[in-house]
């Protein structure tokens, strides 16, 4: 390891190779130990960072030491269509002695259900669902692939036509043509077991841009002249900065939010699993289906979505109906939505008794890996989740049994915050560098309680 150095740590845990990723993890922990570098440890948690396996600027061994860096105690990596960061990013978690886990996001179909009209929680499409399937066990990895498989295949016919009908209006701006093949898989993991997403595309497009433009004024005003995008003054500012590293990823967030709907095509039913089909499976695999609450949006955080009204105006008949079919647990992010928001859909979760799940999605440079909101007190309790998440995942990769929502789970009999609270004081005294070690604690604990 003589060959990496403090200095250009961040570029070496991002390293193309893997091996190198990894001993570059193992690098940043002899140096912790020696005293060489530190890390506050908080309180924060973050179970829902994407990673090169969908569209994020990190590896997943890389996502892992950000998080490590910023004192988190749990990452989780959470890939569109996708389970293929999981290896890596338990592998380098360990090495840093830092908690995690790991799921898939899936665009599913409620084109058969009451609410196949309505705009729900996709700023892009009506009766079109993002869920997560957090929580998933290392012994699954091969049936989530072979389950995402065909929606990929199906994404990718549509990115595709996607691509030509980006190219129909951008040529004709004097923009070089986008080929799908050079220019965006490339920017993919789409041969390891990746996804390829529309912001895959629009990092293609931003690059065409910033290539054709002479300087990043004239990349602003192609943006607000030729695309006739509004530009905020923040964003204005941010893209006349010659210093900002982020550049194009600002470009991209500002297409994505003012841009996407020129040439998006709508998912076909194909590459739209059924929900209650993705809640049966990820329940047959010991997983956790989460429904990923949106709410009504204000101002984006990342920049990328407009104001826009989503589930909140029925938001007591889709809880209700969720619950209905099977979903165990609501995923939401607590830096979007407003404290009413949070309170309204916490008092649905107890009246129906569904786990909440927090998790901010990182896939910009520019987006910070703490949440302090987190720590507030109406968010609190979600830290014990995702302790509780974590161990779940560990428990039921040994015995299925141990599933939190397993029928014959030791602790059934008791309320779900007790479990949860049960599950979360395994998880916080497990070793993060020795992750096996839940497995002795939680038959102590289990030993204890029943």
């Amino acid at each position: 390891m003589s060959d990496f150095s403090i200095k250009t740590i961040q570029k070496d845990i991002n390293d193309p190779s893997l091996q190198r990723r990894l001993a570059a993890c193992d690098f940043v922990r002899e140096s912790y130990k020696k005293g060489e570098i530190s890390r506050e440890v908080l309180e924060q948690v973050n179970n829902h960072v994407h990673t090169t396996y969908s569209f994020s600027p990190y590896e997943p061994a890389a996502a892992s030491y950000a998080a490590w860096k910023a004192g988190l105690a749990i990452v989780g990596s959470v890939d569109h269509d996708s389970i293929g960061a999981a290896y890596e990013m338990h592998e380098a978690s360990k090495r840093l002695g830092i908690a995690s886990t790991c799921g898939f996001e899936v665009r599913c179909s409620f084109l058969d259900t009451p609410f196949k009209d309505k705009k729900i929680n996709n700023p892009d499409s009506r009766g079109i669902v993002y869920m997560v399937v957090h929580g998933v066990k290392a012994g699954a990895y091969e049936k989530v692939k072979d389950f995402l498989k065909p929606v990929c295949i199906e994404r990718n016919k549509r990115n595709r036509k996607q691509v030509e009908a980006l190219n129909k209006i951008i040529i004709p701006l004097g923009v070089d043509p986008i080929d799908f093949d050079a220019d965006v898989a490339p920017l993919s993991k789409a041969d390891e077991g990746g996804s390829i997403t529309e912001r895959h595309i629009l990092y293609a497009f931003s690059k065409k841009i910033s290539k054709m433009a002479q300087s990043q004024d004239e990349v602003v005003s192609f943006l607000t002249e030729k695309l006739e995008i509004s530009v905020s003054d923040t964003l204005r500012s941010r893209l006349l900065d010659t210093d900002n590293v982020h550049f194009l990823y600002d470009v991209l967030g500002v297409l994505k939010g003012a841009y996407l709907d020129k040439f998006f095509i709508q998912p076909s039913r194909e590459e739209t699993i059924d929900v209650r089909k993705v809640v049966d499976f990820a329940l047959s695999i010991d997983a956790i289906p989460a429904y990923a609450y949106l709410g009504d949006v204000g101002d984006s955080v990342t920049g990328d979505k407009k104001r826009e009204k989503f589930e909140d105006d029925f938001l007591d008949e889709l809880v209700a109906y969720l619950a209905s079919i099977g979903f165990p647990a609501i995923t939401y992010m607590p830096p979007r939505n407003t404290k009413e928001q949070m309170a309204r859909l916490q008092k649905l979760c107890r009246e129906h008794n569904l786990m909440e799940i927090s998790g901010v999605d990182i896939n910009s440079s520019r987006q910070s890996f703490n949440c302090p909101q987190l720590l507030e007190e109406e968010a609190v309790h979600l830290v014990s989740s995702a302790w509780a998440l974590v161990a779940h995942e560990k428990l039921v990769d040994v015995n299925p049994d141990w599933g939190l929502f397993s029928e014959h789970n030791p602790l059934n009999g008791r309320k779900l915050q007790d479990k949860i609270s049960v599950y979360a004081g395994i998880g916080m005294k497990m070793d993060p560098y020795e992750p096996q070690s839940i497995v002795d604690i939680a038959k102590r604990t289990f030993k204890e309680l029943c």
